[in-house]
């Protein structure tokens, strides 16, 4: 479990990284780079960790598909609440389709 809430953490702080600077249109390009790699140097502390700790668990290709899977959450739950754009319906499907990613990936 800890590792799923560091990967989170760590998916939380590069969403906002890489598309929290979209409601800042009007700011200097360099501005928001250097923001945003401060935002992701923050990022890294967690995932670094996260992917350590997980790897005595998981192999890293289940890793690498956990973390998709959050970031797709993460990313689905921002856009919605901070860049305010709609839900469609397709992009449920997308999530079925990566929970069937999920399935297969942990099957023995």
């Amino acid at each position: 479990m800890k590792t799923i809430m560091l990967l989170t953490v760590s998916n939380v702080f590069m969403t906002f990284a890489w598309y929290g600077h979209l409601r800042y249109k009007n700011s200097s390009l360099w501005k928001v780079i250097l923001v945003s790699w401060l935002i992701a140097f923050a990022e890294y502390c967690f995932q670094v960790p996260a992917n350590r700790i997980g790897h005595y668990q998981f192999s890293a290709a289940q890793l690498k598909i956990i973390q998709e899977v959050i970031t797709l959450v993460v990313f689905a739950v921002f856009s919605l609440l901070y860049l305010k754009e709609e839900f469609r319906w397709n992009y449920l499907i997308a999530f079925a389709l990566m929970a069937g990613a999920v399935f297969f990936m942990f099957r023995d």
